[in-house]
């Protein structure tokens, strides 16, 4: 009898919980919002070898001529890009959009912004003040940094894995991605996940808001940036 009792209770509890919780999973699941919901509650370390993905040790030259090392954004949220002052295609895109966001973040001492250029043997500290003058860069807390050609180039492809490297058949003379990576208080590089559950890794920055998307089809990801900046300056 006690047996035929508790196969009764058990048999209610499951009818409950069907009634009441298992259309609700059905419509998350059919919006997305479940997998959304995960996805987007935490932002994923980069990982190389097994290990999470820390920024390398560098110094450079900044446009106040000022010695910039990775020690000064220990304690920030930071985007880092790689770009240089003549380059007549995506670069001006990519400062723009990171004018928009350091503008957003501009109440945020511990948010900053990295730009190093491709082309330093041009961009020197005196051609960097001119460029971030040129687009209203005027936050202490992005440095515009220049230095030797073989160091920096090590930080892209190896530090970042961003593409950065002269290129005579390509306007402008470099070849570089236009991605910006996000780096951590901690700095460790960071990303929120895609839609196959894997790290996005790096933003696009060759896209604006206003655009949503080129002519490729590819959508822009200034947005997420933003929210996922938000994200990283809670932790």
């Amino acid at each position: 009898m006690k047996n035929k009792y508790t196969y009764v209770w058990v048999s209610f509890v499951v009818l409950v919980f069907g009634i009441i919780f298992i259309p609700r999973i059905i419509e998350r699941m059919q919006s997305g919002t479940v997998v959304q919901k995960d996805r987007m509650s935490r932002l994923s370390f980069i990982e190389s070898n097994g290990e999470r993905k820390k920024v390398p040790e560098f110094s450079f030259i900044n446009q106040d001529s000022l010695v910039i090392t990775n020690k000064d954004y220990l304690g920030k949220v930071y985007v880092v890009e790689f770009f240089f002052t003549t380059c007549p295609s995506i670069c001006p895109i990519m400062s723009r959009n990171l004018v928009e966001i350091k503008n957003e973040f501009k109440d945020f001492q511990n948010f900053g912004v990295a730009s190093f250029t491709i082309n330093p043997e041009y961009d020197t500290p005196i051609v960097l003040k001119e460029y971030a003058e040129k687009y209203g860069i005027t936050n202490l807390d992005w440095h515009l940094l220049t230095g030797e050609r073989d160091k920096i180039y090590e930080l892209a492809n190896k530090g970042f894995y961003i593409i950065a490297k002269e290129a005579p058949e390509v306007p402008g003379g470099f070849e570089h991605s236009g991605m910006f990576a996000l780096v951590d208080k901690n700095g460790f590089m960071r990303s929120r996940l895609d839609a196959a559950n894997n790290p996005m890794i790096y933003y696009r920055g060759t896209i604006t808001e206003d655009q949503g998307e080129n002519k490729e089809g590819e959508k822009e990801q200034i947005s997420i940036l933003k929210e996922d900046i938000k994200r990283l300056l809670k932790e």
